[in-house]
């Protein structure tokens, strides 16, 4: 096992964390500037108001993207599982 390659897996981990952390990122970001402006024009300054529509719209995401996230994560293990034996190769 090389050098290159374990940092090759590690960038492929990192780059597959941020894309499967993406959908509810956004949702929660959308739903957080949305309320927000909304806050502004009606001069509510109710710190605690945002929390729960981003909590249901973070749900909403998972349970969209729920499968998408994890048929990406089953072929990365598959990955890496089916590498296994190309790693251990003796000296």
């Amino acid at each position: 096992m090389t050098e290159e390659y374990i940092l090759y897996v590690c960038g492929q981990a990192l780059y597959l964390i941020m894309i499967l952390s993406a959908p509810m990122l956004v949702s929660a970001l959308v739903v957080g500037l949305t309320i927000s402006i909304l806050q502004a024009t009606t001069q509510v300054q109710e710190q605690t108001l945002s929390f729960v529509p981003k909590i249901v719209a973070t749900f909403v995401a998972v349970l969209v993207a729920g499968s998408w996230i994890a048929q990406m994560l089953g072929n990365f293990a598959l990955e890496i599982f089916k590498s296994i034996p190309t790693i251990a190769q003796p000296k």
